[in-house]
């Protein structure tokens, strides 16, 4: 569902010259699948995802997401995606429902089709007490869960997250874990970027240690483990990347 196969990304700078971001990335995820990237901040996750999304254009290498690829058919793979990340982004003069709907709209679903889905999602979500409350007056939880309706209005195949429950409360990030958890039930195909371990720990199917751009180990946490010889998995991580 996902195939990352040499993925680099370079930047320009004046005094730096080109730095590679992203350092011949290869790995993949199926469906019904959690695929984890960890890694400390700066270790080229979000420069990854933006590439899978189509927000950045590849130096080189090839990406495809959902047998679309990310440089030649763009708006497929946009199609074919939801995306969530800690940002909720929500309109404050919109309503939760309007908000949903908006995006549903985008794209290109029917009028019928739309009500189908958002009924679907604001009963899964628990979203009816507030879908026609403002975002301006949402909690950040309330926010949280319009996001995440708002990237499976369209029902994609390919779910990505990039670092989601990042600066919310315990409740609230148990309420995005145990929905990401749900979705792999449907057989989503999920991509999950994060730094926190406990999260890899009680999601991920596979996990792919990155650390400047690269990807140090890949594999179950259990393959981890046993090829490291070390069964606690933030001691594994300092390991690689310290």
């Amino acid at each position: 569902m996902i195939e990352v196969m040499q993925l680099t990304k370079a930047f320009s700078d004046k005094k730096r010259g080109s730095t590679l971001a992203v350092d011949h990335l290869t790995f993949d995820a199926k469906p019904g699948e959690v695929f984890g990237l960890l890694g400390p901040n700066g270790a080229g996750k979000t420069t990854t995802l933006r590439m899978l999304c189509t927000v950045l254009k590849p130096t080189t290498g090839v990406a495809r997401v959902a047998g679309y690829d990310v440089v030649t058919d763009p708006a497929k793979v946009r199609h074919s995606i939801g995306f969530l990340s800690a940002n909720t982004g929500v309109y404050d003069r919109m309503t939760a429902s309007e908000m949903v709907a908006y995006y549903g709209r985008l794209h290109g679903l029917s009028e019928d089709q739309l009500k189908l889905r958002m009924d679907d999602l604001f009963a899964t979500l628990q979203m009816n007490d507030f879908r026609d409350t403002l975002g301006s007056k949402m909690s950040t939880g309330m926010k949280q869960k319009v996001s995440i309706a708002r990237a499976l209005i369209h029902d994609p195949p390919v779910l990505i997250f990039d670092e989601p429950t990042a600066g919310l409360d315990v409740l609230v990030q148990r309420a995005v874990l145990q929905n990401i958890a749900l979705l792999r039930g449907r057989g989503k195909c999920i991509l999950f970027s994060t730094h926190i371990m406990r999260e890899v720990e009680k999601l991920c199917d596979r996990v792919a240690i990155m650390q400047r751009g690269r990807i140090l180990a890949c594999g179950t946490l259990d393959e981890l483990r046993d090829k490291y010889e070390e069964n606690d998995l933030e001691e594994l991580f300092f390991r690689l990347v310290g």
